[in-house]
C-alpha cells in the first residue's frame, strides 16, 4: 500500500512537472480586444490641410472688391439679417442642449417618445416664430423670408432622411440602434433634429459665402474661390457632424474608418447641392432660383433634393458598387439596440 501510494505520488508530481513545461512552451493567450477607438483616423489631418492650402492659394489670388462694396458676414439691414442673426443665436440653445444630453449620458434614460419630444421641442421653435410672425402684420407667409427659408429646410431635410439614409444603411452599414418611432425605416426623431441641424447649417454655410462674395472683385477668380469654399464647408460640415456624434453608441457604423473619410464626402454631397441654392434664397444681388412665394421655395427645395438624390446614386455605383436595399416599413416602432427591419 506505501508502495502504491509512492508510485501515485511520483506520478502526481510528474504530471504536474509535464504541465508546467507544457504552459511554459505553448503560446501566450492572445490580449484582450482593445476597444475601437472613435476618433477620426491621421489621414484626417492631410485631408484638411490640403484644403486649407488651396483655400489660401485661391485667396492669395484674389482682387480687391470695387470701391464703395461692403464686405459682409451677415446680410444687409432687413428681414434676411434678422432671421440669420436668430437662428445663430438660436444654434447656440440646441447645442448646449445636445451638449448636455451626451455629456451627462441622459439619452441611457430616453424612450421613443422622449426621443420625439425633445428633438420636436427642439425643432419647433424655429418654426413657430415664423407662424406668430407671419400673423402680427397680416403679410403673406411667402413674402417672409424666414417661413421661405423654413419651408425650404423642411422639405430638403424630410428628403434627406426618407431617401438619403439608406445609402448610409447600404454603402456605410450604418444604422440607429435608438429606441424609436420609425417612418420608412428612419426614426422620426431624426426628421425633427435634422430641421434645426440644418438650419443651422446653412445660415453658417451663408456667411462665409456671402463673405467671399462682397469682399473680393467679380471674374473667374471670385467664381472658383466661391465653388472651392461651398465644396470645402460641405466636406468640413459632414465631418464635423461624424466627429460630434462619434461617442453617442446608438448611431454606428461597420467602419468608423470609412465613416470618418469617405462618409464625410458622401453626406458631403448633400450640401455640395444645398448650400448655394440656399444661400441665393432671398439673395440681393443674386438670380432668384426659387420664384415667388411658398409654391416656388417647394419646388427649390425639392429640385435640389432630386439632384442630390442622382449625385449619391452615382456615387454608390462608382465608388462602392453596393446594391441599394430599401426595407422600411410606414410605420415601426424599435426597441433601444435594435435596428429596423432595412
Amino acid at each position: 500500500t506505501i508502495e502504491r501510494v509512492g508510485i501515485a505520488g511520483r506520478n502526481a508530481l510528474a504530471q504536474h512537472m509535464l504541465n508546467a513545461i507544457a504552459s511554459l512552451l505553448s503560446s501566450p493567450p492572445p490580449p484582450p480586444p482593445q476597444p475601437v477607438s472613435k476618433l477620426p483616423p491621421f489621414e484626417q489631418l492631410y485631408i484638411f490641410a490640403a484644403l486649407i492650402a488651396g483655400l489660401l492659394l485661391l485667396l492669395a489670388a484674389q482682387r480687391p472688391p470695387p470701391k464703395g462694396t461692403v464686405a459682409r458676414w451677415l446680410p444687409a439691414p432687413g428681414e434676411k439679417r434678422v432671421y440669420e442673426t436668430w437662428v445663430l443665436w438660436y444654434s447656440i440653445v440646441w447645442m448646449g442642449a445636445f451638449g448636455v444630453i451626451i455629456a451627462l449620458e441622459l439619452y441611457e434614460e430616453f424612450t421613443a417618445a422622449t426621443y420625439f419630444l425633445v428633438c420636436g421641442g427642439l425643432a419647433a421653435p424655429l418654426v413657430l416664430r415664423e407662424l406668430a410672425r407671419g400673423g402680427a402684420d397680416g403679410r403673406p407667409l411667402g413674402e417672409r423670408h424666414g417661413a421661405r427659408a423654413q419651408l425650404w429646410i423642411a422639405i430638403f431635410g424630410f428628403i434627406g432622411n426618407y431617401w438619403y439614409t439608406h445609402y448610409f444603411y447600404c454603402v456605410l452599414r450604418a444604422r440607429y440602434t435608438v429606441p424609436a418611432w420609425r417612418l420608412n425605416d428612419v426614426p422620426i426623431c431624426m426628421y425633427l433634429a435634422t430641421h434645426f441641424y440644418f438650419s443651422s447649417y446653412h445660415v453658417f454655410a451663408n456667411l462665409a459665402l456671402r463673405r467671399v462674395a462682397t469682399g473680393f472683385a467679380p471674374g473667374n477668380l471670385r467664381t472658383a474661390l466661391f465653388a472651392y469654399v461651398v465644396c470645402a464647408l460641405s466636406y468640413a460640415t459632414a465631418f464635423m457632424e461624424t466627429l460630434t456624434i462619434s461617442h453617442f453608441p446608438y448611431y454606428d457604423f461597420e467602419d468608423r474608418h470609412m465613416a470618418y473619410t469617405l462618409g464625410s464626402a458622401f453626406y458631403g454631397i448633400y450640401f455640395l447641392v444645398s448650400f448655394p441654392v440656399y444661400y441665393a434664397l432671398d439673395e440681393p444681388g443674386n438670380t432668384p432660383l426659387e420664384g415667388t412665394g411658398l409654391r416656388g421655395v417647394a419646388l427649390s427645395s425639392l429640385g435640389a433634393g432630386m439632384l442630390v438624390l442622382l449625385l449619391l446614386d452615382l456615387t454608390r455605383l462608382a465608388a462602392a458598387g453596393a446594391p441599394l436595399t430599401i426595407g422600411g416599413k410606414l410605420w415601426e416602432v424599435t426597441p433601444k439596440g435594435l435596428a429596423g427591419s432595412a
